[in-house]
């Protein structure tokens, strides 16, 4: 079995851990000023659970324990901290799915992520244009069209690129 902190290691890639541990910790100060200063390590597992995508109960089975106590564990602490995060200190959390939407609302994923390095090789503009429609036989349509792609480039002016070569 993997240690507790290799549990959930992939939230790490997708979310900043650290901004979310103090803004969580701080959360944690303003509703429960007697209680132990910072995150518990438990409190940090089953957040990166719930960055992963995990429901209650699939942390629950990770950690040997019964999906009941973990939903109320859960209840407990980080969706508190979550509500006050978010700022909606008087609207339910809802569902542990809604977690991820609202720490992201509030700027926690990471810019770092693989879809967002992707981001300069992907068209910034596509514009289809159709040029013609025809009918060649009575069961047979032709369309010709027209596609143009619009590249980011590291100069000022965007780099157009032309695919009909029909000219």
């Amino acid at each position: 079995m993997a240690s507790k902190e290799d549990l959930f290691a992939e939230a790490a890639k997708h979310w900043d851990l650290e901004r979310l541990y103090q803004a969580f910790a701080e959360a944690k100060r303003q509703i429960s000023p007697r209680s132990r200063r910072g995150l518990t390590e438990t409190e940090k597992l089953y957040l990166r659970g719930l960055l992963s995508g995990c429901s209650p109960a699939e942390i629950a089975r990770q950690l040997f324990q019964t999906s009941k106590s973990a939903e109320v564990y859960l209840c407990k602490t980080l969706y508190q901290y979550v509500k006050k995060i978010a700022d909606v200190p008087n609207e339910p959390v809802g569902n542990w799915r809604n977690i991820c939407d609202r720490l992201q609302e509030a700027g926690y994923k990471s810019q770092s992520s693989p879809e967002f390095k992707i981001n300069n090789s992907v068209p910034t503009e596509a514009l289809v244009k159709i040029v013609g429609i025809g009918v060649i036989e009575t069961n047979t349509i032709s369309i010709d069209i027209n596609i143009r792609l619009e590249f980011p480039s590291t100069s000022e002016a965007p780099k157009t690129e032309d695919v009909d070569q029909k000219d």
